[in-house]
């Protein structure tokens, strides 16, 4: 049993590395997804040497199948809880001078920078007339935080989030990295 338990931990952590190594790589993190393989392919040599080892008990063999999906979900729950990265939100609503929510989606814009986003500002036009559109680049720790921001400051709005990979130039800079944490600071204080 204490060999079953041994197995499963490592496959554990193998996975959990694996999952979070293939998330940098997806990020193209050129320096940390490289060291990580490195420690992650060390863990896996020694999970798979004692469980090849071991292949002749059926415990063995299901604690290594379940170090693995336990391994997955630990992984995603470490990679949320990182978040590492941005994300880049683009928010349409509409801005026809007779819609019953116009001044609240014309305001939206400016009450999100209130709390601290970055908001650029385009218009569009839809089947249904007028639209305003934002893009707003954010710190991946605070996705949900915006959402919900946005959902309660216009409930109707059509939201799509991205993740980019790169991005250079533009407003987007330490500036507002700094404002933003400044907000999210006077905010933990009210």
């Amino acid at each position: 049993m204490k060999l079953a338990l041994t197995i499963l931990l490592l496959n554990a952590g193998y996975i959990t590395l694996n999952t979070l190594r293939t998330m940098l790589v997806v990020r193209r993190s050129r320096y940390l997804a490289p060291l990580l393989a490195v420690v992650e392919e060390l863990v896996y040599v020694i999970a798979l040497a004692i469980a090849l080892q071991n292949i002749d008990k059926p415990i063995n063999v299901a604690a290594y199948a379940i170090g693995f999906g336990i391994g997955i979900y630990l992984g995603i729950l470490l990679e949320d809880r990182v978040a590492l990265g941005y994300v880049n939100f683009q928010v349409t609503v509409q801005i026809n001078d007779d819609a019953p929510n116009y001044q609240q989606n014309h305001d939206l814009p400016e009450k999100l920078r209130d709390r601290g986003y970055g908001v650029t500002e385009t218009w569009g036009y839809g089947r249904d007339g007028a639209r305003l559109i934002l893009s707003i680049l954010a710190p991946r720790k605070a996705d949900k935080r915006l959402m919900q921001s946005i959902k309660e400051l216009s409930p109707e709005a059509f939201v799509m989030v991205e993740e980019p990979t790169e991005f250079s130039g533009g407003f987007w800079s330490k500036e507002v990295d700094h404002r933003f944490r400044n907000v999210m600071k006077k905010k933990k204080k009210d």
